[in-house]
């Protein structure tokens, strides 16, 4: 049976490609989504992406890959440095979980160097855009052999 994960994108990564594109890129989000799928489904996951601007529908979607998910890739956005709801849910699920973030968080504005997630997830990845996503993949994949 194959492997099942889950990519959460939290708030504003839905305009990826529009916005700040010296520190995002200029793919667009869904042709990244499909960048995604397609590395999941290489190395043998079945692969649920999800974004929400919305902190609580986020919680909501981690409480639920709790029954039939094997892993989470979330990239919580400015949620990382401020979210304990998100940090408690990710926690609480038990399920391994690697922050990602496309952006080099620490090389930014100081308030963006603190993630209050990354201490209950079991990797995190910042820096590498897109590709962190693609680590994350690959990450999840060695923690089940």
């Amino acid at each position: 049976m194959k492997k099942r994960v889950l990519v959460i994108h939290g708030p504003n990564i839905n305009l990826t490609g529009e916005r700040e594109k010296g520190i995002y890129g200029s793919d667009s989000f869904e042709t990244i989504n499909r960048e995604i799928a397609d590395c999941a489904e290489s190395l043998g996951f079945d692969c649920e992406i999800f974004q929400s601007n919305h902190e609580g529908a986020i919680i909501d979607k981690i409480h639920e890959a709790r029954l039939d998910c094997d892993g989470i890739v979330i990239n919580p956005g400015a949620y990382t440095h401020y979210s304990y709801a998100i940090r408690d849910a990710i926690a609480a699920v038990k399920i391994p979980c690697i922050e990602v973030h496309m952006s080099n968080i620490y090389g930014r504005e100081e308030f963006r160097s603190k993630s209050v997630v990354a201490p209950v997830c079991a990797g995190h990845i910042a820096g590498f855009g897109k590709y962190g996503y693609f680590l994350a993949l690959r990450g999840i994949l060695e923690m089940f052999k």
